[in-house]
C-alpha cells in the first residue's frame, strides 16, 4: 500500500502561486533610461528569436522542481503485507568466563582437542542461533566484567563478538558477583517474566567487590532468573617423566556456589564435563526459557522519498543549465 506519511506537507504546493498572486513585486533600481526608437519592434524580434520559449521551458521546470521537493518532505512510503514474526520479548543474558583457567584444553570439537573457551564458542553459537525472538546480550568476565554486547534482536552481531572473545583479555581471575551484578543492572528495566541469565564458568569467585551470594540475592529480588554452568572435564590423561597419570583439572570449579546462585534465583545447575554435554545443557535450557509466542503481525515499511529528491535535483541541474546559456 502506498502512502505519505506527512501528507499534510502537500499543501505547500501552491505556496509559490500565492507569494507570485499576493505579494506586491518588488521594485528594481531606478536607473537612467536610454530612449531607443522602434523598441516595440525590437521587443517582438526578441520573442521571435525564441527567448520567451527558454524562460516558460525554465518556468515549467522550476515548477517541476518544487513539486518533486514538496513530494520528497511528504515522505512517500510504501507499506509490503503485514508478516507474523515470533516474538517472546524475552531478554537472555549469556555470561561468559574469559579468565586464563578457560585456556585448558581438555575438551574436543569435530575430533579435535581445543580449549574450554572454544568449546563454549562453538556450543553457544548455536545456541543463540536458535532464540530467534529474544534479545540477546553478551558479558565476558575476568578481573572485572563488561559488556561486550548489548541486549539485541540482531543474533549475528552477538555470535560475532562471542566469537572474538579472548582467554586473559579482562584478566587472569574470575570475578562471578560482578558478571551477574552487571546482567542485573541490564535486566532490571525489562519485563520481570523476562529476565534471564546464563553464567558459565570454569572457577572459582577469585576477583570484584561483590560476592556472588549478595549477586544472586540482588539477582533474585529483582526477578532474574540465573543458570549456570560448571564447564571442566573431570578426569584427563596427563604425561610426564614417569609416564601417565589421571587427573581432575577441574578441582578449582566451585559447583557449590554456583548451585546457589541458581537455587536463589530459582534458575538449574548444569555440569558440562564434554562438548556433549554443553550441547545437551543448552537444549535443555531452550526448554526452560522457550523462544516463540504468539506472532505479532508488522508490515515492512520502504521509504521512497529519494526518488522524487532525485529528481529534483535533475530538474535543478537542467535548470541552471539553461540560465548558463
Amino acid at each position: 500500500m502506498f502512502g505519505f506519511e506527512w501528507w499534510w506537507l502537500g499543501f505547500a504546493i501552491v505556496l509559490p502561486w500565492l507569494v507570485r498572486r499576493f505579494l506586491p513585486a518588488t521594485s528594481g533600481p531606478q536607473q537612467a533610461s536610454l530612449q531607443v526608437p522602434f523598441f516595440d519592434h525590437i521587443s517582438r524580434l526578441e520573442i521571435a528569436a525564441g527567448r520567451t520559449a527558454s524562460d516558460s521551458r525554465g518556468r515549467w521546470l522550476a515548477w517541476l522542481m518544487w513539486l518533486a521537493l514538496v513530494l520528497a518532505c511528504m515522505r512517500p512510503q510504501w507499506l509490503g503485507e503485514p508478516i507474523d514474526l515470533p516474538v517472546s520479548g524475552r531478554d537472555l543474558m549469556l555470561g561468559v568466563d574469559v579468565s586464563a583457567s578457560m585456556r585448558e584444553q581438555d575438551f574436543s570439537v569435530g575430533g579435535r582437542s581445543v580449549n574450554r573457551l572454544d568449546a563454549v564458542k562453538a556450543v553457544a553459537s548455536n545456541f543463540i542461533e536458535r532464540r530467534e525472538g529474544d534479545r540477546v546480550g553478551l558479558i565476558l568476565f575476568g578481573d572485572n566484567a563488561y559488556i561486550q554486547t548489548p541486549l539485541t534482536y540482531d543474533l549475528t552481531t552477538v555470535q560475532h563478538f562471542l566469537d572474538e572473545a579472548m582467554i586473559g583479555l579482562i584478566g587472569k581471575s574470575t570475578a562471578i558477583g560482578e558478571a551477574i551484578g552487571l546482567a542485573v543492572k541490564r535486566l532490571r528495566q525489562r519485563p520481570q517474566e523476562a529476565r534471564v541469565l546464563v553464567l558459565l564458568t570454569d572457577g572459582a569467585n577469585t576477583a570484584g567487590a561483590v560476592l556472588p551470594d549478595e549477586a544472586a540475592r540482588l539477582a533474585a529480588k529483582e526477578g532474574v532468573r540465573v543458570h549456570t554452568i560448571g564447564v571442566g572435564a573431570e578426569e584427563v590423561v596427563s604425561r610426564g617423566l614417569f609416564g601417565t597419570r589421571l587427573v581432575n583439572p577441574s578441582l578449582a570449579l566451585d559447583e557449590k556456589t554456583l548451585r546457589e546462585i541458581a537455587d536463589i534465583t530459582g534458575g538449574q545447575y548444569f555440569r558440562a564435563r564434554n562438548t556433549s554435554e554443553m550441547e545437551e545443557i543448552y537444549q535443555l535450557i531452550d526448554q526452560l526459557e522457550p523462544t516463540e509466542s504468539e506472532a505479532s503481525p508488522q508490515r515492512p515499511l520502504r521509504e521512497l522519498y529519494a526518488w522524487p529528491l532525485t529528481l529534483a535535483l535533475l530538474a535543478s541541474a537542467v535548470l541552471a543549465w539553461l540560465r548558463s546559456r
